[in-house]
């Protein structure tokens, strides 16, 4: 029986997925998650096969979740669902260590394919996105990196997983108190984090910091 946890914070979104996946006699849906830290939690918990995650989760993102999962549980497989298929969020999927990256507007069609995928050990990406991959977009080395950076586009993988946490509370309107509180810091603490990831980014307002944010698939705007 293959074990899934599903990841999403819209309930109806769950319910769809949830259907379709417990359609197939041999899958079993273990837990649902609506936020990124519930997920980590409960994949610690739960231990399952597949994660299937959004990347547009509350309080923690997709992305981070999945690092944060697959540093515990590296032979976890992670599939994840988005509306949105920019250069950039592509990028730090596959980054991320995802096995998979499928579109909300083709779930339908195509998730059993991708979980099918996933459970016999391999990946499941759309065809942009292997194309992407094949047209060598995760080069960041050499000339690559260095004109990323001088259009300020460097991706999320130059922060900490700490920062990246933090810079998403930010981007979501939190306060330094409040990120504090979320992240079990000292209010002296988030603010550091907050003044070193301006400086680190050449950031200067909360509104350069949102705008990096969605840039990089760390929050996303529907």
């Amino acid at each position: 029986m293959l074990r899934i946890l599903i990841a999403d914070d819209h309930e109806l979104a769950r319910r769809g997925i949830r259907a379709v996946l417990e359609s197939h006699p041999d899958w079993e849906v273990c837990a649902e998650a609506t936020d990124g830290r519930e997920t980590v939690e409960l994949a610690a918990n739960v231990k399952p096969d597949v994660v299937l995650l959004d990347i547009g989760m509350p309080n923690l993102n997709g992305l981070e979740a999945a690092r944060q999962i697959l540093a515990m549980t590296p032979n976890v497989a992670i599939l994840i669902l988005t509306m949105h298929d920019s250069d950039n969020v592509v990028i730090e999927v596959l980054r991320a260590g995802a096995r998979g990256f499928l579109l909300k507007s083709d779930a339908g069609r195509d998730l059993v394919s991708a979980v099918e995928a996933l459970q016999s050990q391999r990946t499941f990406f759309t065809t942009r996105v292997s194309q992407m991959v094949l047209n060598g977009f995760l080069d960041c080395g050499g000339h690559a990196a260095a004109r990323k950076l001088e259009r300020g586009e460097m991706g999320s993988d130059v922060l900490t997983s700490r920062e990246r946490e933090v810079i998403q509370l930010l981007a979501e309107g939190k306060t330094s108190k409040e990120v504090a509180v979320a992240l079990n810091l000292s209010v002296k603490t988030a603010e550091t984090h907050r003044t070193n990831l301006m400086r680190k980014l050449g950031l200067r307002s909360v509104a350069d910091l949102t705008r990096y944010a969605v840039r990089n698939g760390i929050v996303q705007v529907f």
